[in-house]
């Protein structure tokens, strides 16, 4: 299966590249000393050709490509090497000199180590830092380039070069100064930036088209009709040339081409039809056709840099766009892109899986309409907030599938602004379905109300426990005190219930208790009273808003039920099982613990024991007693 486009862009962009300061290309079946040698090897080879071709007299106002392309080797290669290229590079132009004749030895060497310093000084004021690698792409670096090696450096050791011609053959100083200052500048403005990107060129698979070698081929043959010409409108047509192969092969292949043309222009300049000064009337000197070579390489160093970040915004939008397919296509949440009356611009895939709807389906449908109705409300508040500048919410809502069933989602809702004017224009919804975790929200929440409800209720009577009666306790405590209402208590304790479990044993105990507890539960019927498990074979009722009067008839309520069962108790002197109750009431007031009602009803419950059991006794209602206060009414059965 072939992968999108995109697949390859992400591939590149993860990909990780070995970086290197050699020059391109590496041969890496060979040892890297064999490797070294052999760029030495090409590196004299050039430098010596170049050197023939321009011809050591500078006053030929030929270009002086040496300098640069020796520059271009130390401006890529590591510092280490740099004593083997300056070696190599001032063997070269000594040899090409002398290959070219015309100047005595000893000139000759002289000229070549005012190059190689020449050299030198470019390289490292333009490689202050070991790591800095030639860029002409970049604003800053061209400046720097401009500054030390095509104005600096030749400006320096030309004024050198001026004082000694001066001194040895007479020449004027100013004259050897701008010879040697035009012809190291503009081989510096044109050699360099060239074959730093030949150098950097995989050649191998550039030409993809047979077609392709058209525009290399008929470069040569123009360039010579051209320059033969020296028309300008001839000219132009090298500059075209130059831009078609620069577009269809690359920096490399362009800047191979225009070193060919600035060749051919040395050979008319040294030995054509332009020694000595313009055959044409449409160029005014040489030092034109210098600079028209210099201009020629800048504009397609320009025109690369505006196809560099042209393919980098290329290859950048197909990553995005690959990563968002990626993204949306495999993502089980639904992306809706829509505005703020609900029409929606733009649905993912996954609304399929979601609500059995198709994207066109969606696109055609409103975003409320899909809402459960008991919903809308908080779905339009959120879009309202938003609209108003709000950022986002998260909310919960049931929605619509296709079959007419809806189903719990969340909806993380983003306002999309405008990248200008940061206005709110749109949102941006992931919509997930929460229908399973909802299910799991209800179960876990009766999981934990019945954990709540085993907390607080006595596992053998079924009534309330302890912890159960004394929170309510307190929230009645604080109801009566606000409301200055009445609230009663009654406690209930089985008569000598240890002689019932030794007489019956526990079992027949455990349902002595039940049958109590089913005797209280009856007669405390309010939905607000609550009957609890005091502890052991105690019982107490929590009567809210209820008086010393109504305390008391659920207290003989509870006796009548009891007597009803007659439980038999043979251990006791009654024949049945009997129970004692204390009664208190009390207006609570302020300061005043809701302890104080069950110590009353505990006190009351003493004296009805103390009395001979089997009665009621209540302390004296609407009252707050402290230790030891009023006297317990005592009432009988």
């Amino acid at each position: 299966m072939n992968k999108p486009e995109g697949w390859n862009v992400l591939r590149d962009r993860l990909h990780i590249r070995k970086s290197s300061t050699a020059i391109r290309p590496t041969l890496p079946i060979l040892r890297p000393g064999v490797r070294l040698f052999l760029k030495l090897l090409v590196c004299f080879t050039l430098s010596t050709a170049v050197t023939f071709i321009a011809g050591p007299e500078l006053q030929n106002n030929s270009i002086w490509a040496s300098n640069g392309l020796l520059l271009s080797y130390l401006l890529l290669s590591p510092r280490r090497r740099w004593l083997a290229y300056t070696s190599v590079g001032l063997a070269a132009q000594i040899f090409g000199g002398y290959l070219a004749g015309g100047e005595p030895w000893q000139i000759n060497i002289a000229l070549a180590i005012l190059n190689i310093a020449e050299v030198l000084m470019a390289a490292f004021l333009l490689r202050m830092q070991a790591t800095h690698l030639p860029k002409f792409t970049d604003r800053s670096y061209l400046i720097r380039f401009f500054a030390f090696a095509v104005i600096g450096s030749p400006a320096i050791v030309g004024a050198v070069f001026a004082v000694i011609a001066h001194q040895w053959v007479h020449q004027p100083v100013f004259t050897g100064f701008r010879e040697w200052f035009m012809t190291d500048s503009l081989g510096y403005a044109v050699a360099t930036p060239a074959f730093v990107a030949i150098f950097r060129t995989h050649f191998r698979g550039t030409l993809k088209s047979r077609w392709s070698w058209l525009y290399p081929l008929l470069l040569a043959p123009i360039t010579f009709l051209a320059l033969h010409q020296a028309q300008l409108a001839a000219l132009s047509i090298i500059s075209s040339i130059l831009i078609f192969i620069l577009l269809r092969l690359g920096m490399g292949w362009a800047s191979m081409a225009t070193l060919l043309v600035a060749l051919v222009a040395n050979l008319y300049i040294a030995h054509g039809p332009l020694k000595g000064g313009p055959s044409g009337d449409g160029l005014n000197s040489i030092v034109h056709l210098q600079i028209y070579l210099a201009s020629i390489l800048f504009m397609l160093y320009a025109v690369s840099v505006v196809m560099g970040q042209n393919s980098k915004a290329e290859k950048k939008l197909q990553e995005i766009a690959y990563l968002h397919q990626l993204v949306t296509e495999n993502s089980r949440d639904v992306i809706i892109i829509a505005d703020f009356d609900g029409n929606r611009s733009y649905v993912s895939e996954a609304a399929s899986s979601l609500g059995g709807w198709s994207r066109e389906e969606l696109l055609g449908l409103n975003s409320i309409e899909l809402v459960h109705p008991d919903d809308v409300k908080v779905a339009g508040k959120a879009i309202r907030d938003m609209r108003k500048g709000a950022d986002g919410a998260i909310i919960e809502c049931r929605v619509k599938k296709n079959d007419g069933v809806y189903i719990w989602t969340e909806a993380s809702l983003r306002t999309i602004r405008n990248p200008v004017t940061n206005a709110p224009v749109g949102i941006l919804n992931t919509v997930r379905d929460i229908s399973e975790r909802k299910v799991a929200e209800e179960k876990l929440q009766a999981a934990y109300q019945a954990m709540e409800s085993m907390a607080s209720i006595d596992a053998l009577t079924g009534l309330a426990n302890r912890r159960r009666l004394d929170e309510y306790l307190e929230t009645e405590w604080r109801r009566a005190m606000r409301e200055h209402k009445p609230l009663s208590m009654v406690l209930v304790d089985v008569d000598l219930f240890k002689l019932y479990n030794d007489t019956y044993g526990h079992l027949r105990g455990d349902a002595c208790l039940k049958a109590i507890a089913e005797s209280v539960g009856e007669a405390a019927a309010r939905r607000v009273d609550l009957v609890a498990r005091f502890g052991g074979e105690e019982f107490a009722v929590i009567l809210p808003n209820t008086a010393a009067e109504g305390a008391a008839t659920v207290a003989n309520g509870i006796f009548a039920a009891l007597r009803s069962r007659n439980l038999a108790h043979s251990a006791s002197p009654f024949g049945i099982v009997t129970i004692s109750a204390g009664c208190a009431t009390v207006v609570p007031q302020l300061g005043q613990p809701a302890s104080e009602l069950i110590e009353f009803a505990d006190r009351a419950l003493y004296v009805a024991k103390g009395l001979g059991r089997n009665q009621i006794c209540a302390a004296p209602a609407s009252t707050v007693m402290g230790p030891g206060q009023g006297d317990a009414i005592q009432q009988t059965n």
